[in-house]
């Protein structure tokens, strides 16, 4: 399981169970939303990024399956 804290971003942390393909989204206000079937070369693009708001919306947000958490 892996985990990252953001600074200056919509998203505050996430979290990555790779061998269930789990994504857990902590956003800046608090909200918290888990994400399924995610590939793991998704959530490194994601770390990578340098706009962690426009990934998530471009490449995750409408295109998994998910649920408030």
């Amino acid at each position: 399981m892996k985990h990252v804290e953001f600074s200056k971003s919509m998203l505050a942390s996430v979290t990555y169970d790779a061998d269930r393909q789990i994504l857990d989204i902590e956003f800046a206000n608090g909200r918290r939303y888990r994400y399924f079937e995610v590939p793991e070369i998704v959530v490194a693009g994601l770390i990578r990024a340098d706009s962690k708001g426009q990934f998530f919306n471009e490449r995750i947000r409408d295109s998994f399956p998910s649920a408030r958490a």
